[in-house]
Formats: C-alpha cells, sequence, structure tokens
C-alpha cells in the first residue's frame, strides 16, 4: 500500500483595518491634468557579490590576407523534385523453381473516428521434393493477423487476432540405417500445426496505470496434442516525492500467466503427457540519474506453481544497469546484471524447430544470473559499433536432440504400429543446467546515401552440467548485410554462417546411453533480393536463396533445399 501526503500552506487573513470614513459631498469629476506624476523612481539595492563587474577589452588586430574571389554567374534553382503518392495497401505474389507459391497481402484502413483497421495475410509454400529425400519434404505456410484500434478520450486500447496453419514433414530419416521400401511406404511422416491468438491491449493517458495487456493463445497439430496459454500483464509507474524531491517514478510491472497442455503419449511409452504452470510476476523498477551516469535498479520476482507435479518455486532476481558516456558521443559504456525466469511452450518449440515430436516435457528455464559490459557509439558519421561480453547462467536450459528410431530398417512395429516420428527423425527437449560466455560485435557503416553495410558476429562457450554435448548449439554465428536503396532500386544482400554443431548419434534402436557423436558441418548461406520500382503503384522483384548451392543440415539428417530462384510483382492500393 502507497501512501501520499500533501501539505498546504493557509491564506493569512487580510488585516487593512479601515482607519477614517470619508463622506462624499459634491459628484467628483475627475481630469487629466489633476493627475500627479509618481517622481520617485524604485530603487533596488544588490548585495555586493551581485553588483555588476565592469568588464574591459583589448582587441589585437592583425592583418589578414583574403583568398576569397568573388565570382558572377546563374543562380541555381533549388530542385524540390515531384512527391509521390503513397499508398498502404499493398498485394504481392510470386512463384520459385521447387513450385513455390507466394502470396502477400496488407490491407490498412483509418476513419473519421480515430479508428484503425488492419490485415496482414502471408502464403509461402514449396511443393517440390528435396533432392534424395526418400520421404516427403514439401511444406506450406499460411499466416494472417488483423487488428483495430480505437482512441478514446483518456485512452485507446487495440484488439488482434493471429492464426496460423503450418505444414511439414519428419523427412529426416537416420542415413546410417537402410529403410525397406515396405516400412518407408508405411511411413505417415505429416505433421500440421494450427495455431490461434487473441490479443488485447490497453494504453492509458494521464494514470498511474500505463499499459495493459491480456491474451490468450491455442495450438494442435495432427496428433491431437494442445496447449493454451492464458497472460495478462499490466505496467504502471507511481511518483515517489518523498525521495530526493525529484520527479522521478518508480515502475512496476506485473503479470500472471497460465500454461495447460497435453500430448497423448510420451516417446518411449503409451502413457499420456500432461503440464500445467502458473505464474505470477512482480518487478518494481526504479531510474534516475546521478551526475552523468543514468541509474536502473530493480527486483524481479516470480512465484510458480507446477500444478502437474505438485511443485512451487519462488525467485528474486536482483537488476542492476549503470550507463554513462565515457567519451562524448564516441564511446557509451553500461554494466549491467540481471534474471529472468522463462515459460516455455510447445508452440515456442515448434517455432524454432518445426521437427519435435508430440511427446515433449515441458518446464520453465531460470536465467539466475547474467552478468554484462557493453560498449556503443559513433566513430564518425558513417561507422558506428556494438560490443558486448556476456556471462549467464542457467537452470534447465532446453536443447533440441534427435530422438532413437524404434525400428531397424525392416520393422514398422514394436508393440504397436510405430508412428510418423518415431524412425529418428524428430527431435526432443534435453534440459540441462549450462554456463554461457559470450562475446558479441556488430559493425554498421553508412558508405553512400544509398549503401548501408553491417556485420554481426557471436561467439559463445557453452559449460554443461551432465549434457555430454550443448547440443545443436552452434559456437560461431555471423551475419553479414548489405542494403543498397535508391527511388527505383532496393537490393539486399545477406550471408549467414553457422559454426559446427553437434547432436546424437544411435547405433541400435535399443535404450542405449550415453550415444555417440554426429558432427553436422559448419554452412555459409547467401541470399540476395532486389526490388524494381516501375511505377508507383506496380514493382517487380526477384530473391535468389541459397546462391552458393549448398548442401547443408540446420537439424541432423533434414537436408535444406539448394539454389532457389523466385520472382514476382507488387500491386499497391488505396481503399
Amino acid at each position: 500500500m502507497l501512501l501520499f501526503s500533501t501539505n498546504a500552506q493557509e491564506k493569512k487573513r487580510d488585516t487593512l483595518a479601515v482607519v477614517e470614513v470619508v463622506n462624499i459631498l459634491t459628484k467628483y469629476n475627475p481630469k487629466i491634468a489633476t493627475v500627479k506624476k509618481i517622481e520617485k523612481n524604485p530603487t533596488n539595492t544588490l548585495l555586493e557579490k551581485n553588483n555588476k563587474v565592469k568588464l574591459k577589452y583589448a582587441i589585437f588586430s592583425a592583418p589578414v590576407a583574403s583568398t576569397f574571389i568573388p565570382q558572377t554567374g546563374a543562380l541555381k534553382a533549388l530542385e524540390i523534385g515531384i512527391k509521390e503518392k503513397v499508398y498502404t495497401n499493398y498485394l504481392a505474389t510470386g512463384y520459385g523453381n521447387y513450385k513455390s507459391p507466394y502470396a502477400e497481402l496488407y490491407i490498412s484502413k483509418n476513419t473519421r473516428f480515430s479508428n484503425v483497421f488492419g490485415l496482414h495475410a502471408t502464403y509461402n509454400a514449396a511443393n517440390k521434393n528435396i533432392s534424395k529425400t526418400i520421404l516427403n519434404s514439401t511444406f506450406s505456410d499460411f499466416s494472417a493477423r488483423s487488428y483495430y484500434t480505437q482512441k478514446e478520450g483518456f485512452f485507446d486500447w487495440k484488439i488482434q487476432a493471429d492464426l496460423q496453419s503450418k505444414h511439414y514433414n519428419w523427412y529426416g530419416l537416420p542415413q546410417d540405417r537402410n529403410f525397406t521400401e515396405t516400412v518407408v511406404n508405411g511411413i505417415e511422416e505429416a505433421q500440421n500445426y494450427q495455431y490461434l491468438a487473441l490479443t488485447g491491449n490497453f494504453n492509458f493517458y494521464d494514470s498511474y496505470v500505463k499499459t495493459g495487456n491480456v491474451s490468450v493463445r491455442y495450438l494442435t497439430d495432427t496428433y491431437k496434442s494442445s496447449e493454451v496459454l492464458l497472460h495478462f500483464n499490466i505496467d504502471s509507474s507511481f511518483p515517489i516525492p518523498f525521495f530526493r524531491n525529484t520527479t522521478d517514478e518508480i515502475s512496476i510491472n506485473g503479470g500472471l500467466e497460465f500454461l495447460k497442455g497435453s500430448f497423448e503419449n510420451n516417446y518411449q511409452t503409451a502413457k499420456a503427457v500432461n503440464y500445467q504452470q502458473n505464474t505470477l510476476h512482480i518487478h518494481p523498477q526504479y531510474e534516475t540519474d546521478y551526475h552523468d551516469i543514468s541509474i536502473k535498479a530493480g527486483l524481479q520476482t516470480f512465484l510458480s506453481v507446477d500444478s502437474e507435479n505438485k511443485l512451487t518455486n519462488f525467485f528474486m532476481f536482483p537488476e542492476v544497469l549503470l550507463q554513462t558516456d565515457l567519451y562524448k558521443k564516441y564511446i557509451r559504456g553500461k554494466i549491467g546484471f540481471t534474471g529472468n525466469l522463462q515459460t516455455n511452450t510447445y508452440q515456442q518449440f515448434s517455432e524454432e524447430n518445426p521437427f519435435v515430436s508430440p511427446t515433449l516435457f515441458i518446464t520453465q528455464t531460470a536465467e539466475t544470473s547474467n552478468l554484462y559490459l557493453a560498449f556503443n557509439g559513433s566513430i564518425s558519421r558513417e561507422l558506428s559499433y556494438n560490443f558486448k561480453v556476456s556471462i549467464k547462467q542457467e537452470e534447465d536450459k532446453p536443447l533440441f536432440l534427435r530422438n532413437k528410431s524404434k525400428s531397424d530398417g525392416t520393422a514398422s512395429a514394436v508393440n504397436d504400429n510405430l508412428k510418423g516420428y518415431e524412425y529418428g527423425n524428430s527431435f526432443a527437449i534435453y534440459y540441462d543446467d549450462i554456463k554461457t560466455s559470450s562475446i558479441f560485435a556488430e559493425i554498421e557503416y553508412q558508405y553512400t546515401q544509398p549503401l548501408r553495410l553491417s556485420v554481426q558476429i557471436k561467439y559463445d562457450h557453452y559449460a554443461t552440467t551432465n549434457a555430454l554435448e550443448n547440443w545443436n548449439l552452434p559456437s560461431v554465428k555471423g551475419t553479414f548485410l548489405a542494403n543498397y536503396t535508391t527511388q527505383k532500386w532496393d537490393t539486399n544482400i545477406t550471408a549467414f554462417y553457422v559454426s559446427e554443431r553437434r547432436d546424437a548419434l544411435y547405433n541400435s534402436p535399443s535404450n542405449s546411453f550415453p550415444p555417440a557423436i554426429a558432427r553436422l558441418n559448419s554452412f555459409i548461406d547467401l541470399n540476395m533480393y532486389t526490388g524494381y520500382h516501375i511505377s508507383n503503384q506496380f514493382s517487380a522483384f526477384l530473391k535468389l536463396n541459397n546462391l552458393l548451392n549448398t548442401k547443408y543440415q540446420r537439424f541432423a539428417n533434414f537436408d535444406t533445399q539448394g539454389f532457389q530462384i523466385s520472382g514476382g510483382i507488387t500491386y499497391k492500393f488505396d481503399l
């Protein structure tokens, strides 16, 4: 409970008393000539230290030779150019060499009553199998988002609906096992994800409560898995006039989270997997400035209840951040310490790796400490940089680990018919306590007005507790980006580098553990996009992906598409 006190100074009573009575005997008609001017001027006596100081100037003149020679010429006219009409809606369609249709639609409509309606939908697919895959390796991805925003007198609100429908296949059969044609024909490798989310946002004006958010998300798949996530969050700030007599405020972020899900069975047996986690989160935070140092201090508190396993945990993570300009705009430094509790979900894992099996164990990840030091700034107007080092300790960090195959290549049934993900072609989640030491560097260079270049590189060193390896985590990741934009052309070149990763290699379908180690080679993925503006309303684009035609694997046994080319047109319009 917060108590506020306000002191008001009582207004003094008027003590002027009437000491003389004036009796008006005749009507008074004043004239301007009878008005006397005030002859005395007001005086203002200053303290001695406030008296004006007489300044003395001394000028030392020296002759300076002028090198300026004026020339006559015509005054050049300023070229303003033609103002282009801006369209808020567009439709893009295209097609690629993997029988890949592409479509994207964006619509936004404003009305006179300060509200906005919007719709954004995309569809992307590949209907041609990847070379040398004996199972179906096609995919499709459809997503749509619609929203409505309304501005009221003291707040505005927004409702949003998200819909996703994704189709994938578990086509990554182990390469160290020969599957018979009969077994291959009996594998049902298809997996479909259906996702729906409803979200409401509120922004308040001149209120202690700043923002509010409530959302509900639902996910299901081909194997009748289900997951519901209900989330409520609120941000508020309160003045603290009793501290330092300033306008500083303390902000409080709080939220409730309810997660419930189930799988029909686990990977080893037919026993169902159920999980339910309820989390209360309160995060007070205070920000202030001391001289040239910006200070932020807070405390992350979580109360987590695992209803399925009858466990209750309480977490407190202190948070401190100091940042300042070390040398003008050239070097800005910050050092901080924080922690967090992450709620993992089936929806999150399927986004990162769509080839996970619907048999996962779901729990939370506690980031018990995260100490970091960062520097950023601008070396010149064209060159900027960002550098960061950190040491992070996590409990129950999730890692993707390949499942063991239940088939030796000649059998498609073990006690019961095998499901499409039980042939060593899916992934489980392996949790471990891991300490991660990271170095991140980024440089951005504005070579010319149309051309911008940037490079990012990150190195991670993982110290595991129980895991034999840092499963499917690369040590080095790098990104190169070149963007060239003119009035007619828009071109992007991106290159991604991922270092070697390691996964499990099982020599038999038995439950023997630990497994052998499979190494996934490092790779470079080079891509290019270019667009040409034919007119204000029409544009043409060309996409070139995997220009090096690299046969790399993002996950073990899952080959990616080779060189890809697609093109299309974009039409912009108004409603």
